[in-house]
């Protein structure tokens, strides 16, 4: 089976692992991390070009932290789409905050601005855009949106790490932007995160939320928990970062000879592909195909049945979206969002990781090509 992702993981990984366990410093309460930690860090601000990095033990941390250091708290509301994982959702829940959802567009999946503005009320104090799949949000038009309100900007590029927007990193243009470490991400530490951001005293909060309050000793000041990255996983974030622009090759490589190959047949049974453009540079995450013939909502479900059947790890990312799961249902909100409900049924994600051979993107082309004859 081929995996919908899969870390790449070799020696060097291994044996910085170990250097770890030898040297018996698992992880560091200091203010600025253990050596490892900080060793990433700077590895991570010069490949975003930002002034500070703060990794924690998670990407759902680094929400959590973006939001407390911001002091978004019960009473205030935060604008959000619902085509995501719950964890961008549940991180505003935990500050107090409310989650406003907002619709998707549907040619690239990320925040539809139109219905953003729609759903600002006095209440609003910041944008949480998902860059899913790592396909950039119109950050632009968000940052003019924000400024005319002057909301915050808290970018969730758990999945966009490489990713460009005019030519800069996403993670960059917010207030914040936070990413995800987790073993399926592009760069990964088993599990870990990050929040860069180029204000210096959001940096100085960030560190102490991470580290329960703390600055010196027990010396508490705010309120804050145990999000730190540990040596162990710093260890081997710190060797993927020697190799992230290698892992970003190969995932447009195989990207683009999918999409060469599949240029046969998405205008025969109406399949819509990812599509770059001058703006937008996608990490290539996922490679992700939406079927849009109207009349067979069911198609999606089958090609990815006879996929997996055929030891191509093709997944769902997301259904159901935040809104309609059993604890989200249960909040009173304006859940207009026809666009995300349309995705949540049509969209299906393949892999395109390192691991990926030539030989087997045209075994998943050849595959959907004999299933849709079969069915259509």
């Amino acid at each position: 089976m081929i995996p919908i992702n899969r870390p790449w993981i070799d020696n060097e990984e291994k044996q910085e692992v170990i250097k770890v366990l030898d040297e018996n410093a698992l992880t560091s309460a200091s203010r600025n991390g253990g050596k490892r930690v900080q060793e990433f860090e700077s590895s991570l601000r010069t490949f975003l070009n930002v002034k500070h990095a703060i990794s924690v033990n998670s990407g759902t941390a680094a929400l959590h932290a973006a939001l407390l250091a911001l002091d978004i708290k019960t009473g205030d509301e935060v604008l959000l789409p619902s085509f995501t994982f719950v964890a961008t959702a549940n991180s505003v829940i935990a500050s107090g905050a409310k989650p406003v959802f907002v619709d998707i567009n549907t040619k690239d999946y990320t925040i539809d601005l139109h219905d953003l503005k729609r759903k600002i009320s006095k209440k609003s104090k910041a944008i949480i855009p998902v860059h899913l799949y790592g396909h950039p949000s119109d950050l632009c038009e968000l940052n003019e949106i924000a400024n005319q309100y002057s909301f915050y900007i808290i970018e969730d590029a758990c999945q966009s790490l490489g990713s460009l927007y005019k030519n800069k990193q996403t993670g960059t243009f917010g207030t914040m932007g936070c990413f995800s470490m987790y073993a399926s991400k592009v760069l990964t530490a088993g599990e870990g995160g990050a929040i860069v951001t180029n204000d210096d005293k959001l940096a100085d909060t960030l560190k102490m939320i991470r580290n329960h309050g703390m600055v010196e000793g027990y010396d508490t000041q705010m309120l804050g928990l145990n999000y730190r990255l540990p040596e162990l996983s710093a260890a081997i974030a710190k060797i993927q970062m020697k190799k992230l622009k290698t892992i970003l090759n190969l995932r447009r490589q195989n990207s683009l000879l999918l999409s060469n190959l599949l240029e046969t047949i998405i205008s025969k049974y109406n399949i819509k592909i990812p599509e770059e453009d001058q703006i937008k540079k996608f990490n290539w995450y996922l490679y992700t195909l939406a079927f849009n013939n109207p009349n067979n909502i069911t198609l999606r479900d089958y090609i990815k049945k006879k996929l997996i059947e055929n030891g191509i790890g093709a997944a769902v990312y997301y259904d159901p979206p935040v809104h309609k799961t059993p604890f989200y249902q249960k909040f009173s909100m304006n859940n207009d969002l026809q666009n995300t409900n349309w995705s949540s049924k049509h969209v299906l994600s393949l892999p395109v990781h390192p691991g990926v051979t030539e030989m087997d993107i045209q075994n998943m082309v050849n595959i959907l090509k004999r299933e849709l004859q079969n069915i259509l």
